[in-house]
């Protein structure tokens, strides 16, 4: 295995910030594939560092591992991934991204007036929600979760 091309399980946590035992458990559930050493070490592509990245970052905006999983095994395995490569996955991503990013600004704009819930509590409801009607139309905070 040539020296520049692969790094330890060590380098990589060291790189990534992400802890050895998190680096396992991602090898564990697929999202990386780590190469044996004849002494039974693992290496990793210097590339890996962009998953963990990318597994960082997905993780950060709410997708499930299943999800972060489904947009890897895009990826090649056993080569540094493209440019085109990772284009793919943001256009897969795009979507889910975009719908996150409406709920958190629906959700900022309904904070400052009124997360729907009925609650009668705040000073507001009494304009938002007289005599509790947004009550009769179900649970929870359905003017931002609908």
């Amino acid at each position: 295995m040539s020296n520049d091309r692969f790094i330890s399980i060590g380098d990589l946590s060291r790189r990534t910030g992400v802890a050895v035992s998190a680096i396992r458990f991602y090898e564990e559930k697929g999202l990386l594939t780590a190469l044996r050493t004849s002494g039974n070490q693992r290496r990793f592509l210097r590339s890996d560092i962009r998953r963990v990245s990318f597994i960082l970052i997905a993780q950060k905006l709410g997708l499930a591992l299943a999800d972060i999983e489904r947009e890897l095994s895009a990826l090649p395995q056993g080569r540094t991934p493209t440019l085109g490569d990772w284009e793919k996955i943001s256009l897969s991503m795009r979507a889910s991204i975009d719908a996150q990013i409406g709920l958190l600004e629906l959700t900022r704009r309904k904070l400052e007036e009124c997360i729907g819930c009925g609650c009668l509590s705040l000073a507001k409801c009494g304009i938002y929600n007289v005599d509790d009607h947004a009550g009769g139309q179900g649970t929870g905070p359905r003017f931002v979760l609908k």
